[in-house]
């Protein structure tokens, strides 16, 4: 599967990311999302040289959503001071093997990774460097292939939905990192950014942008 634009100006590219891809060029060296945007830009405008595509934002490679990419320098200062700020809202939706309970709440975690192993541990009280991680989840259903449930991370710690979901006995569905039984067949996650909200850097309006969610069958009500 391909990424697909869901928004487009001269300042922002918003991308919605399959699983599967990276957005930024690891040890792998697999081709990137950023590699994509930037094939994009420079086939459609006939661009000559290098093209500027700065993504202020990752997800991770196993989930799809959203990426926002800045266009300019000025898009890429402004994008940046918002993102530290915590001026963009990002929503997921996630998709449980249990339900939560209560359905609806708020998880206070704090969260130290193994930089080696590229693993995430969730604590109840602080411990040493770990970081506060507050994540509001809304159960919406439940669906064929687990609960659904809306996420609205309110900090922007690694791993932050996947660990915290799983500290709380509810892993996301074919997150094997996670506590998760089984793998899906296309090695992705039931963790999709569907939405982001946020002031245009440039024109200082607001913006809305929606990734639809993924054609896996899992992702079906």
């Amino acid at each position: 599967m391909l990424p697909s634009v869901i928004f487009e100006d001269n300042h922002l590219l918003v991308l919605n990311k399959p699983a599967g891809w990276l957005v930024q060029a690891d040890r792998t060296g697999d081709v990137t999302l950023t590699d994509w945007g930037k094939d994009y830009l420079k086939e459609k405008y006939n661009k000559p040289g290098a093209v500027f595509l700065h993504p202020v934002h990752r997800i991770d490679r196993p989930v799809s959503g959203a990426v926002i990419f800045a266009r300019t320098d000025k898009a890429l200062g402004r994008l940046t001071t918002l993102f530290r700020e915590k001026k963009v809202q990002k929503f997921y939706f996630a998709l449980t093997i249990k339900a939560p309970n209560p359905q609806e709440g708020k998880l206070k975690h704090f969260l130290l990774k193994d930089e080696a192993r590229n693993v995430v541990q969730a604590y109840p009280k602080p411990y040493r460097d770990a970081k506060e991680s507050i994540t509001h989840y809304e159960t919406m259903g439940k669906q064929e292939a687990g609960y659904l449930l809306k996420i609205t991370p309110l900090t922007g710690r690694p791993h932050q939905i996947r660990v915290q979901l799983s500290a709380i006995g509810c892993p996301i569905l074919g997150d094997l990192k996670y506590g998760a039984p089984k793998a899906l067949p296309d090695a992705s996650i039931g963790l999709h950014c569907f939405q982001m909200e946020l002031m245009h850097p440039v024109r200082q309006e607001p913006l809305v942008v929606e990734a639809p969610l993924p054609d896996g069958e899992w992702w079906r009500p």
